[in-house]
């Protein structure tokens, strides 16, 4: 057993490691993000890491990794920030929690669940703070990589019969998977999965019926809470009053002369 944790130890660090090639671009202030974030956030990120990149390309999307906004420190592994803390599952240290500095140089989003009182904000959040020291799924992600790649085609719900659905093992979770845990803890909504199926009524042989089932939280991936109508896309430049004349590249309008009267 040591010998594959060995294994998995190496390939955690060579899939952990940036692509120099990779140039990150900070879509926002990092004080206008940390002001704009509120607790049960989700900060989708665009990372540069060689998992990030298969990620990316599997999912076909900008987001690779995610993370909750669990409010200002300290926290218990990260006594010594007061700043954003954010809690994450790092492919080589599991779960933990991060200061929001991390993040500050590169792309992100801001996706919030709406309509939540305060009490199933916090159950979101504890949920996550409960997960700290649990180790990543590497096995999801393989599990992941079947799920999502369509060629050869085979229909949706023979796929999900195909997956191992990660490890097993309740201690190990992934990004994405840790945080809708989370938030099906509470009964959200993040994604459902839809399938058609032919109507069984005699009076309509060609209609469809829409089926719609609950995912199950390994399968989620970062750009489901970017696509989920349940998640409002919060962008911290506009929150904060923007307007294109302060910006400087329009002209302010003149101001209307009085007319005579």
């Amino acid at each position: 057993m040591s010998f594959f944790n060995a294994i998995g130890k190496r390939l955690a660090t060579y899939l952990s490691s940036p692509i120099e090639t990779e140039t990150q671009v900070a879509t926002s202030n990092p004080s206008e993000l940390a002001s704009t974030l509120r607790r049960g956030d989700i900060l989708l990120i665009e990372g540069n890491s060689r998992i990030s990149s298969a990620i990316k390309y599997l999912t076909q999307s900008t987001w690779s990794h995610a993370a909750l906004y669990i409010g200002d420190g300290p926290h218990p592994d990260q006594k010594d920030r007061n700043g954003p803390i954010l809690v994450e599952a790092n492919i080589n240290e599991g779960v933990r929690t991060v200061p929001l500095s991390m993040y500050s140089h590169f792309h992100t989003r801001i996706c919030r669940p709406v309509g939540l009182v305060d009490e199933d904000i916090t159950a979101v959040v504890d949920y996550a703070i409960a997960q700290i020291g649990d180790t990543y799924d590497v096995k999801n992600i393989l599990d992941l990589a079947r799920y999502l790649v369509s060629s050869p085609p085979i229909p949706g719900h023979l796929k999900r019969r195909l997956l191992a659905l990660g490890s097993g093992d309740p201690t190990k979770a992934i990004c994405s998977s840790m945080i809708a845990q989370a938030f099906q803890s509470i009964g959200y909504p993040i994604l459902p999965e839809k399938t058609l199926e032919v109507s069984s009524s005699s009076a309509c042989k060609k209609c469809y019926r829409e089926i719609r089932y609950i995912k199950h939280h390994s399968l989620f991936v970062p750009r489901d809470f970017d696509a989920s109508p349940y998640f409002e896309i919060i962008k911290p430049t506009l929150s904060q009053g923007f307007t294109p004349y302060q910006a400087g590249w329009l002209k302010p309008p003149e101001p209307k002369k009085p007319q005579p009267g």
